[in-house]
């Protein structure tokens, strides 16, 4: 993994990454859903899951949004020189758009958008995280996501 310093980071605005592929599996979903307690039927029965539209049990959105630190750990971003620790400050906006079925396999396209001091020490990152479906016309989500760096 490449290094680069604080000012090639912000340099890169406009720059994306790709992950590799990840398949969603209902061992996942059900992890997610003990986790959560969310134990609505459309994640974790497969029998009444597939009476309805989504044809099968689907993951939660919010274990779709949970992907983004593996997904792009999955990627060839490069690793910014002196950062102690980063930390999720949060997000702009957050849109679900399409369910992502169990089995179904997913990638996280990351885009760089800002990377600003926001004092001395502290960098704003802010990334569109979209999540792609493997065979789907429209991504699972789209999210504008926030991330300081302490360097």
């Amino acid at each position: 993994m490449d290094t680069i310093t604080v000012q090639e980071m912000a340099e890169s605005i406009g720059t994306e990454r790709i992950s590799d592929w990840l398949t969603v599996t209902q061992d996942m979903i059900d992890k997610f859903a003990e986790a959560t307690g969310d134990h609505q039927f459309i994640h974790v029965n497969p029998e009444m899951a597939a009476k309805t539209p989504f044809g099968g049990t689907i993951a939660h959105g919010f274990l779709s949004l949970s992907l983004m630190p593996v997904l792009s750990g999955m990627t060839d971003a490069p690793k910014v020189a002196g950062v102690k620790m980063g930390v999720n400050y949060g997000g702009n906006k957050t849109r679900f758009i399409t369910p992502v079925r169990s089995g179904k396999r997913v990638r996280g396209r990351f885009k760089l958008l800002k990377f600003v001091e926001r004092k001395p020490g502290v960098w704003e990152q802010v990334n569109e995280y979209t999540l792609e479906i493997e065979g789907e016309p429209k991504p699972a989500l789209i999210a504008e996501w926030i991330s300081l760096f302490y360097v």
